[in-house]
């Protein structure tokens, strides 16, 4: 069974979500504090995190930029600000969804189920069959363990941020625009969301890029979009 770990200190919202999980087949912990939240993240291992943003002792934000650190996990993060900023920032910090209180039981759940499928089948997928790395410059991606080198040191990516670059280097020298980035990549119509792919974009630049500010390999082709540079 599928283990989710909520950390909500609002206790009604943390028993609400775990009753709907638990009747679709997952079974939960719950920590109503981020100190707990951040100890069983880091020690134990989960299916999924579903974080609060504002937590006593330590915030929803710091828990997600820590278990990235060392976890390939998918992150959720859950609050009732509605500021473009703190969507921005939960994002950057290498959260893979954003969900606003109130918020639809059965959207909860789909997510959920949708970010564990997609952690899986990117995670379990292709495991047969030799490994063909992307190689170009000092960066190598290898797709089947998902692991990601630049100058031999490997570099640590959330799963949007190596499912963004891993699309890019396969479609070098095109230029895609934000809008047909997040369709590809998040799987949903942008809608104007597209400060999302921005975020992403500039945390792989900082991870992969000799200096961010002028990057050789994921070129802004302004008023168009990203390329991609394999020369």
């Amino acid at each position: 069974m599928q283990k989710i770990l909520i950390v909500e200190d609002d206790r009604l919202i943390a028993e609400l979500e775990r009753d709907y999980l638990e009747a679709n087949g997952f079974a939960v912990q719950i920590a109503f504090n981020g100190t707990e939240g951040l100890r069983l993240a880091e020690t134990q291992e989960y299916a999924l995190l579903l974080l609060d943003v504002m937590l006593p002792g330590v915030s929803g934000f710091e828990i997600c930029r820590a278990v990235r650190r060392n976890k390939n996990v998918p992150v959720i993060m859950v609050t009732a600000k509605k500021d473009d900023v703190d969507k921005i920032r939960g994002l950057g910090l290498g959260a893979d969804d954003y969900v606003v209180k109130p918020f639809s039981p059965s959207e909860l759940i789909a997510r959920c189920r949708a970010h564990i499928q997609i952690h899986e089948r990117l995670s379990n997928g292709g495991s047969a069959g030799a490994e063909r790395p992307i190689e170009v410059r000092e960066l190598k991606i290898l797709p089947l363990s998902r692991r990601v080198f630049v100058g031999g040191r490997e570099v640590a990516l959330a799963r949007r941020e190596y499912e963004l670059l891993l699309f890019l280097a396969s479609n070098p020298e095109i230029v895609f625009s934000k809008e047909t980035l997040f369709e590809r990549i998040w799987g949903e119509v942008s809608l104007g969301d597209t400060a999302t792919v921005t975020v992403h974009i500039n945390r792989i630049r900082d991870k992969i890029e000799k200096d961010p500010s002028h990057p050789e390999y994921i070129e802004t082709i302004w008023g168009a979009g990203y390329r991609f540079t394999a020369d």
